[in-house]
């Protein structure tokens, strides 16, 4: 990977935006965007998007840009901090963690707090913790000084930074799916530096997914856009670790390439073209199943408007909702480059109806 890609991948990653308050990842993106694409821009909903101009169709590259979170909720007499959960999470993940709030003047350090072990009676060591049994400590010593600090629906997000791991393995919080709006935006710079498709192509880094019980950003962008075609690229679980039964969730490997998904909200002719495209570009690819839905923005994008041909593209990805998610560099390249080769194959002539 280009070592200013890496260095740019890592500032994505390390800059806090859960579901809702994405801004702050969202500047990083487009203060890139602006240095590849013809224009770049930004919605109402905290969409960003970066376009090359072109003809037809409109394509949409598109990756999430927003991360799971928790959300102060409420503050007691001590200055304790109760919080909710932004996105899906396991509750044992959060015990023993640093949290880094996103205050009114800042980011504010905390720790979430959970009675020792060695003063708890024997069924409550037995327990799973539940996230009303756990508090945020930012060591204030009164409820006031704690809201001189914060405010109620302040966001935060685990405290952790980027690893880098031998074998070309990268470690971090927010990989889901911040690596997806890194991808479409390296397709981007690809297809900007020589032979532009003929189709105009737009990169856009979403928001709100995690949440996206309605759409999410996804929804209200894709009918702003308008596309004919919209690859979508997020991470899926990979199954290369102990304890996983392959036979039931798949063999999806780091370094392994990205992996196409069949089933739900995937136009079939436009996963053809990107498995034909695979195999003549030399990127190894898997394929996943999925019958019912995909649980990322293809469910938000395929119906839009007119309906959009949408394909869904994953990077695999271990240790997934947690602050310490590890994927593998050449995946995101191979991703990257998968996307522009398939950019430069559709044309206006391109069918994409079943038939």
């Amino acid at each position: 990977m280009r070592p200013e890609s890496l260095a740019f991948l890592k500032r994505l990653l390390d800059t806090p935006g859960p579901s809702a308050f994405e801004a702050a990842p969202a500047r990083v993106w487009r203060d890139e965007a602006r240095t590849i694409a013809d224009t770049v821009d930004v919605d109402i909903t905290g969409n960003s998007w970066a376009a090359l101009g072109g003809g037809a169709p409109r394509i949409m590259l598109a990756g999430h840009m927003d991360e799971i979170g928790v959300m102060v909720s409420h503050v007691d007499d001590e200055g304790f901090l109760s919080f909710e959960p932004i996105g899906g999470w396991d509750s044992q993940v959060f015990v023993g963690q640093r949290i880094v709030l996103m205050g009114r003047d800042g980011a504010v350090d905390g720790v979430v707090g959970k009675k020792a072990i060695h003063i708890m009676d024997k069924d409550e060591r037995e327990k799973i913790s539940r996230i009303e049994d756990l508090w945020i400590d930012i060591g204030a010593a009164s409820r006031a000084e704690a809201l001189g600090r914060i405010r109620i629906g302040d966001p935060g997000v685990l405290a952790s930074k980027v690893l880098e791991f031998p074998n070309g393995r990268l470690v971090s919080r927010s990989i889901d799916n911040r690596i997806g709006s890194f991808v479409v935006l390296e397709a981007l710079r690809t297809l900007a530096a020589a032979e532009r498709p003929a189709a105009a192509v737009t990169a856009v880094a979403t928001s709100r997914e995690e949440i996206s019980a309605n759409g999410g950003g996804a929804r209200s962008l894709t009918t702003h856009l308008e596309p004919a075609v919209a690859i979508v690229v997020d991470v899926t679980h990979a199954t290369d670790y102990p304890g996983i039964e392959k036979r039931r969730h798949g063999d999806y490997r780091l370094g392994g390439g990205p992996v196409l998904s069949r089933g739900a909200s995937v136009n079939s002719a436009l996963f053809d073209l990107l498995a034909a495209t695979a195999e003549q570009e030399g990127i190894q690819f898997a394929i996943e199943a999925a019958g019912r839905d995909t649980h990322t923005d293809a469910e938000a994008i395929f119906n839009a408007h007119r309906g959009v041909a949408t394909a869904l593209v994953s990077v695999p990805n271990r240790y997934m909702h947690s602050p310490n998610e590890m994927v593998a560099l050449s995946d995101l390249e191979q991703t990257a480059a998968l996307l522009a080769a398939a950019c430069r194959r559709i044309t206006a002539t391109t069918d994409f109806v079943p038939r």
